[in-house]
């Protein structure tokens, strides 16, 4: 008898190069052998992309400093291991919502993906369903919905809340008619953050034609093949598809930003109201505070993510790892508390999860991935932190991930 295809077992190397195949089935093409790591994705995406489309995937907001903050956070701990403790039968299976997965890590909303990867959101949700974890479609996504939620039907689907109730209403009953089960709604966005670093790189929105964006594209020709021309040619100019009931504005079009005006009037009232229309699992992301996050579960919230929007929204806001202890003492550890933001290595998420996180997703390394190598860069991203994952478990004493806790870490002096 065949053992079953674990996540755990991808071929990744350590101090040699992997093998072509891997016990379970898993392969790595032959061009992504070299690829160790996540960030090995990120300096070759860097390369690949037009430097204004880079900037976007990548930046922050005014400094970066809650950037840099989400990713120096884990510097603030040390791992404790134990020792002879026999992990041969580890496995980073989890239970979340009541629904198994492969591994406790998910694919993150990214707008705009299929401006970098030829049909990005697409790639990223195939790769979360072959490999069995999670993917959250992003609301400000350039394919439809309707398509995303047919290829995957266990993917999560992210809204930007829209500013009036009747189109509230009406985007979450087109959510719920796709065949979504799980809608996360952002609470971090009233208005946009400040992203000069967009500007001053020539990335607006919307995005303007100009002989210096032309150049950027002639001087990338993998991309402006393989992704842009691929994209017009195949399904024309794109569009916002899913900030609304119906179809959003082309990329291009003067009127895009009427789709991204200013939310600033939101409550919790309108949390209330999406929460009695939605009959699915509902999950509020962009929570940093202790108190926020009992309001969320006040409201119904099935769940929450804490995540400062990437760095991308308030610059200074408290890198996630550091505000998780305080939101998982105020919600209690059965709770299903998640979190995103600066996550680059699987022992990241493992100190996420020692810290009371129930699940972890990643972001900016799956766009990457998918830009440099489609679908099957994203596999491998995964790959990477699992193997990651399981043998950073194994070094640490511990057979499952919900084994981690506070007794794995020491917080160091003055952090």
């Amino acid at each position: 008898m065949q053992d079953p295809l674990r996540l755990q077992d991808y071929p990744i190397a350590s101090h040699t190069l992997p093998s072509k195949s891997a016990k379970g089935g898993w392969q790595v093409p032959k061009r992504l052998q070299r690829v160790l790591s996540l960030a090995d994705f990120e300096e070759a995406a860097r390369r690949h992309l037009p430097a204004p489309i880079f900037a976007y995937i990548s930046g922050g907001c005014e400094t970066d400093r809650a950037l840099r903050s989400s990713e120096d956070a884990f510097a603030d701990y040390d791992w404790v291991p134990r020792a002879f403790i026999s992990t041969s039968h580890r496995s980073l299976s989890t239970t979340l919502f009541g629904e198994r997965w492969a591994a406790p890590i998910g694919i993150a909303p990214m707008g705009v993906s299929a401006l970098s990867a030829y049909r990005g959101d697409f790639i990223q949700t195939q790769a979360a369903a072959a490999a069995q974890i999670p993917a959250i479609m992003s609301g400000s996504s350039l394919i439809r919905l309707e398509d995303i939620a047919a290829a995957n039907p266990k993917a999560w689907f992210q809204a930007y809340v829209p500013g009036e109730p009747e189109r509230i209403d009406a985007l979450v009953d087109r959510v719920a008619a796709a065949g979504f089960k799980t809608l996360v709604v952002t609470a971090d966005v009233p208005v946009s953050g400040n992203r000069e670093n967009n500007i001053r790189a020539r990335f607006t929105t919307p995005l303007r034609p100009s002989l210096r964006l032309a150049w950027d594209g002639i001087t990338h020709p993998r991309w402006l093949f393989g992704t842009a021309f691929r994209t017009i040619v195949r399904h024309g100019v794109p569009h916002f598809e899913n900030s609304h009931a119906t179809r959003g504005a082309p990329i291009i079009a003067s009127s895009v930003m009427r789709d991204f005006g200013a939310r600033d009037h939101l409550n919790w009232t309108h949390v209330q109201q999406i929460r009695d229309r939605w009959k699915g699992r509902l999950v509020i992301k962009g929570i940093l505070s202790p108190e926020d996050a009992q309001m969320a579960r006040q409201y119904g919230a099935d769940g929450i993510i804490v995540s400062n929007h990437g760095g991308r929204q308030l610059d200074g806001a408290i890198a996630p790892l550091r505000a998780l202890p305080q939101v998982v003492r105020a919600l209690g550890p059965d709770y299903p508390v998640m979190i995103d933001g600066g996550f680059r290595r699987g022992s990241d998420v493992l100190m996420a999860l020692a810290l009371g996180a129930k699940f972890v997703f990643v972001g900016r390394p799956f766009n990457y991935a998918g830009t440099v190598a489609g679908q099957a860069g994203i596999t491998h991203a995964i790959g990477i932190l699992a193997t990651e994952m399981a043998r950073n478990m194994a070094l640490l004493g511990v057979l499952s991930p919900s084994e981690l806790g506070p007794q794995h870490l020491r917080r160091r002096h003055g952090s």
